[in-house]
Parts: C-alpha cells; sequence; structure tokens
C-alpha cells in the first residue's frame, strides 16, 4: 500500500508526476494558500509533507500523528520547529547547495542595483523626466575596488565574496559564528573580523546569515549606527534579520546611502516606510527564481521525500536531512 501525501504548494508538473509514482499524492494545484487549520485537516492521514514555506509546529504535528517526513523546497528551514520534529520522529529535509549559484548571482545584481541607483534611474527615465546629460544625474558610488563586507560566510555568503574579489577586484572582509579555514580565505580573498569592523569598514554589506531567535535585527538602528554614511546593505538571507523600520529611517535620514532587499519582516508585506524610499532596491523574495534552479529544488526535495518514505533506490537515505538522528533511530 502506498503512503499518502500532500503537496502543499503548486509545482512542477514533472515531479508531481514521479512523486505519483511512489506516493498517494493530494496536490495543491490552485496554490491556494492555506491557513493553519486548513494544512491540518489536508494532512490527516497523509505521512509525508512537500512544503514550501508552511508553519510546521508541535500544535501540526500533535494534530497530524501520521506525518514521518517535513521536505521543504528551500534553504532555510527557520518556518518549522525541527525539534518538535526530532521528538516526534519525523524527518526534515532541505534543498542546499543547488541553489548557491543563483543566489549569490542575485545578490551581486542586488548590490549593483542598489549602488548604481538603477532601479532609480528607471523610474526617472519611465516618469519621462529625463532631458538632457547633467554632471551630477543620479551619481551613486562604485562597487569595484571598495570594501565588501560578508555577515554569514555559508554556501552563498562564499559564493558572494568569490564575485567581490575575483570580480570586482574588492577588499573582502567577514564574519561569521565560526572563522572560516585559513586555505579557504586565502582562495576567497577574505579577512576575518568582528561584527563590528565588519559595520564600521564596510562600503557593501550583504547579508546570508541564517535566521534564527539569536539573528533576529542582527542588523539593528545600533549597528546600522555604525556603518559609513555612503554604504548600501543587501539582505538575501531572511526577514527579521534586518530591523526593516530601522534600516528605513537610516536610508531616509542619507545615514546609509542605499539598500537591495529581497526578504522583508512579515512578508510578503513590506514595511510601508521602505516603500516611500526611492534608494532602495525592493524584490519579492526571488534571489534563486531561475528555471534551472527551481527545477533542481524541487527534484531535491522529490529526492528528499521519496527516499524519507522508504521508497526508491536511496529508501531511508534522504540526501539533505536536517535532523539525520531521526533516521538512525528507524
Amino acid at each position: 500500500m502506498k503512503h499518502s501525501i500532500l503537496v502543499a504548494r503548486a509545482i512542477f508538473p514533472a515531479v508531481l508526476d514521479r512523486l505519483r509514482e511512489h506516493f498517494d499524492v493530494e496536490s495543491n494545484d490552485a496554490d491556494a494558500l492555506w491557513s493553519a487549520a486548513e494544512l491540518i485537516r489536508r494532512l490527516q492521514g497523509k505521512q509525508g509533507l512537500f512544503a514550501t514555506g508552511e508553519r510546521i509546529d508541535a500544535a501540526l504535528l500533535d494534530a497530524c500523528p501520521q506525518l514521518r517526513a517535513v521536505c521543504i523546497m528551500a534553504v532555510g528551514y527557520n518556518n518549522v520547529d525541527v525539534d518538535a520534529c526530532t521528538a516526534r520522529g519525523v524527518v526534515v529535509t532541505n534543498t542546499p547547495d543547488v541553489l548557491t549559484e543563483t543566489t549569490a548571482d542575485f545578490g551581486f545584481a542586488l548590490v549593483l542595483a542598489a549602488a548604481r541607483r538603477m532601479t532609480e534611474g528607471e523610474h526617472f527615465l519611465r516618469r519621462g523626466a529625463w532631458r538632457m546629460w547633467r554632471y551630477d544625474m543620479l551619481t551613486g558610488c562604485d562597487v569595484h575596488g571598495t570594501t565588501l563586507g560578508v555577515l554569514g560566510m555559508g554556501r552563498i555568503g562564499q559564493a558572494i565574496a568569490k564575485r567581490g574579489a575575483h570580480g570586482f577586484g574588492m577588499k573582502v572582509i567577514y564574519h561569521n559564528r565560526s572563522r572560516l579555514d585559513a586555505a579557504i580565505e586565502d582562495g576567497l580573498g577574505a579577512r576575518y573580523v568582528d561584527k563590528e569592523t565588519l559595520l564600521r569598514e564596510t562600503d557593501h554589506l550583504v547579508l546570508v546569515l541564517p535566521y534564527s531567535a539569536a539573528s533576529h535585527h542582527a542588523v539593528g538602528a545600533a549597528e546600522l549606527a555604525l556603518m559609513k554614511p555612503g554604504a548600501t546593505l543587501t539582505n538575501i538571507a531572511r526577514g527579521g534579520i534586518v530591523d526593516d523600520a530601522a534600516l528605513a529611517a537610516a536610508l531616509r535620514e542619507g545615514r546609509l546611502a542605499a539598500a537591495g532587499l529581497d526578504v522583508f519582516e512579515g512578508e510578503p508585506q513590506v514595511h510601508p516606510d521602505l516603500l516611500a524610499l526611492s534608494n532602495v532596491v525592493l524584490t519579492p523574495h526571488i534571489a534563486s527564481a531561475t528555471v534551472a534552479t527551481r527545477q533542481a529544488m524541487a527534484d531535491l526535495a522529490a529526492d528528499n521525500l521519496i527516499a524519507a518514505l522508504g521508497c526508491g533506490p536511496n529508501a531511508g537515505r534522504p540526501p539533505t536531512p536536517v535532523n539525520p538522528g531521526v533516521l538512525a533511530k528507524r
């Protein structure tokens, strides 16, 4: 008898077809945004969940005792209470690695767009304000040869650093929970500094750290006050790492030159003060949004779910578990 699974959002048809080879599948083809109660209702009798950003907490797990695998089509899993899953024998998986380079490309694009006022320039042109050349028209700040600061030096942070150092001749400094090996630092041309030094010396700061209670508002009013008035800030990590209200105030008051944001507190809602500013580039959490990368993410999430529920050639060995100890106990 096949296991039953729920696919919580619309995904590639070919991935659904592959899942149907192994499972009885209920899919959200309409891509409806389900409430927590509706998600619980639909998970009744299901052993697996193909998830995107749904909140998985102890209350949901207690209401869905047959659930055995939560496989997320994302790298970040702060929406999942992993400890609660582990305590109940539910394996959690994510999709690292497959989106690293694509996300780093987009992050660096935001750095450039913010520094060179690209969004502001496009709006200027579209509203018909471009009449003639002027020496100071939409002048921004250079990226090449400046100091790139990376807060959070995991896979994506290292890919950002590589682009800055090798592509734009930037001096790279970084801060991380743990320092990288010297060989990795040398290869990236990166220097480890404390967080205060990172904020004070950076011309272009990129945030790539995972979200947790400890990293909530890791960049708030106090941290922004340490940064150079001409600096830019780019966030491709998670909303909540930056205090968006404090960032809006710093941008409005000219204490920062510009920002590029792909993630927000309370998204899809965006702080209205950010929406009112011209010196911030805003995108709707699309750093991994290429066809090839989203396909790879979906394929990996499917691989994880198939293996986690004991099917396929890797039965019992999902490629990228977040809490592998659960599998050892099965």
